[in-house]
């Protein structure tokens, strides 16, 4: 765990009150879920190796890069990003990208304007087919808490320092709408290819949490 995910876990909010009964669980995500795959393991309704494929997929094939392509595609093709804006979910299906976790997408553009941040503040819905598996620090009581709490706060914990004139605005993730956030492209890429573009495209850049790359 880096620095920035220990702050944001570290924030205690005031509904986090050791009488709780969840109390007793491991405080660690990371922990909780071990201890759920140990139970369900020795109760024989899972397979590890399966699970393993699964995660391995969304981490690694699936993980960030789907997104990053459609943001490199919205910054390269005007018709593609038209059609990202009508209708966010049919345009990422139409690029094989699509599933559960996927559906109701709505993508929000970053502009010198406006910085948008995603946040689910009931649990950790999340647009898995784009961005692979959620990070432990957004489904953290602190991330969910603090977004919409200290938005400029939480920035910049993670390295992101917006000047006062631009505006911050969160948009609560949930099953029934899920966002993309589309960043700013950086300038100095004109003429690049979209797998080029693509490089720049970070995960947390498409939660609101980080930057589109710096090109060298």
């Amino acid at each position: 765990m880096d620095n920035r995910e220990a702050t944001l876990q570290d924030a205690q909010m005031p509904h986090d009150s050791h009488d709780h009964p969840h109390s007793l669980l491991p405080p660690d995500p990371a922990l909780r879920v071990k201890a759920l795959e140990t139970i369900l393991t020795e109760k024989g309704l899972i397979d590890p190796a399966a699970l393993d494929a699964i995660i391995e997929t969304y981490e690694n094939r699936i993980g960030p890069r789907n997104g990053a392509q459609v943001v490199a595609r919205a910054w390269s093709d005007p018709a593609f990003l038209q059609a990202l804006r009508a209708d966010a979910t049919q345009a990422v299906e139409e690029m094989g990208f699509a599933g559960r976790q996927g559906e109701h997408l709505v993508a929000v553009e970053n502009t010198p304007e406006r910085h948008n941040m995603v946040v689910c503040t009931l649990c950790s819905c999340y647009p898995w087919p784009l961005l692979g598996i959620p990070p432990s620090w957004y489904k953290s009581d602190a991330y969910r808490a603090r977004a919409v709490r200290e938005p400029r706060r939480v920035l910049a914990e993670f390295g992101v320092l917006l000047p006062e004139d631009v505006a911050v605005r969160i948009w609560d993730s949930t099953a029934e709408m899920r966002y993309l956030v589309i960043p700013m492209r950086p300038s100095g890429t004109e003429g690049w290819s979209e797998a080029a573009l693509a490089d720049l495209v970070s995960r947390d850049s498409m939660v609101g949490t980080g930057l589109a790359k710096v090109p060298e």
